[in-house]
């Protein structure tokens, strides 16, 4: 492939777009987010966590105290985008399928970082 052709393809590439959690496998809570880029928020959680300045304090408390290693990234669900390029509003999807994630599994208090 040309550096050309390598250019045209990266502009074409749509980005992942879903829900996931960050699991702490030692104690079992989880943060459940939707983004209409999953990697890019994974990218930004684990940067946030590994400078020490993460917004959830209590993710972050316990990202110091049991490390790196006892927390995944996992993908609940993806939400696949038109192939046609018809209008979809990704954002209103995401936070339709986190407000089911977010009833169904009830993160909150000793289950998770949310609320």
């Amino acid at each position: 492939m040309t550096r050309k052709e390598l250019i045209a393809e990266y502009k074409n590439l749509k980005p992942r777009i879903g829900v996931f959690q960050i699991r702490n496998t030692t104690n079992g809570k989880v943060l459940i987010e939707g983004s209409t880029n999953l990697d890019k928020i994974w990218n930004r959680h684990s940067t946030e966590l590994r400078f020490g300045n993460h917004r959830n304090k209590a993710l972050q408390q316990d990202w110091n105290e049991f490390g790196e290693h006892s927390f995944v990234f996992e993908i609940l669900s993806e939400i696949a985008q038109p192939e046609d390029n018809s209008p979809f509003d990704a954002g209103r999807e995401v936070k339709m399928l986190e407000k089911l994630f977010l009833e169904e599994r009830q993160p909150f208090g000793e289950k998770g970082y949310c609320g």
